[in-house]
């Protein structure tokens, strides 16, 4: 089989799966939905505030778009190992290679897009609701950088979690992993934009350095980026390996 072929049947999986297709609509609805709804709400800092990001602030739902995002690279990948419908997957397409290949990309791709969509709504809806003179505009320092930087984010996120998926071949194995390293450990170490420390390099609080207007510390925007990355990689190797050399 063909690699435009093999893409063109992880598609169909994707938009024929009800848990695939609202994980994936989630990712937008819940991203840009709290966003708006804490710009809208809030408006400005808190008074006394000394760190406030207007950037940072307009992705205040980001954490629940990552969920979503991890939760749909999650099920997408160990959900073929399912009553073993990896077989049958792996049957029309016996290279394995070729297969992994092909349903990262769409995984990737299709986080990709909606994230894109997510991060404009969030930006340009959350500065538009911020109170006057709190709001920046897409064309000032660090703006389009974060709208473009935070659907990478996202695409990558989902990737990680596939990766980690392919290795423990279970969903409810990965979400127990990748939920505590990506959510709960983060916020008992501190918030992104303190910066400064290993957590830094944790896979989201390096990734989300790209959504500061003006970051500070040992990680830059594509710096912490490029640690992500480098996270993604060591986990879609892993699975790569394990899909390779386990049984279906």
């Amino acid at each position: 089989m063909s690699f435009p072929a093999a893409l063109h049947t992880e598609w169909i999986k994707i938009r024929s799966l009800r848990s695939l297709v609202g994980s994936l609509l989630a990712v937008p609805l819940a991203m840009a939905g709290l966003s708006l709804l804490i710009c809208g709400t809030l408006g400005r800092p808190v008074p006394d505030s000394t760190d406030f990001d207007p950037v940072l602030f307009s992705y205040y739902g980001l954490s629940f778009g990552q969920l979503a995002a991890i939760v749909f690279g999650v099920i997408a990948m160990a959900g073929e190992y399912k009553n073993a419908g990896i077989r049958i997957s792996l049957a029309a397409v016996p290279n394995r290679t070729l297969f992994y290949a092909a349903k990262l990309a769409v995984v990737g791709g299709a986080v990709l897009v909606v994230g894109l969509v997510a991060s404009l709504i969030s930006f340009l809806g959350g500065q538009a609701l911020m109170d006057r003179g709190f709001g920046i505009g897409i064309a000032d320092p660090g703006a389009l950088r974060a709208v473009i930087g935070c659907a990478l984010y996202l695409a990558l996120i989902s990737l990680l979690a596939a990766g980690v998926a392919a290795v423990l071949r279970s969903v409810t194995g990965s979400l127990s992993v990748l939920v505590p390293l990506v959510l709960i450990i983060s916020f008992v170490v501190g918030d992104v934009s303190q910066g400064g420390g290993a957590a830094d390099f944790l896979p989201d609080r390096a990734g989300q350095r790209i959504l500061l207007q003006h970051p500070s510390g040992a990680l830059g925007p594509w710096s912490g980026m490029a640690v992500l990355v480098a996270w993604t990689a060591l986990a879609v190797g892993a699975g790569w390996w394990a899909l390779r050399r386990r049984d279906a």
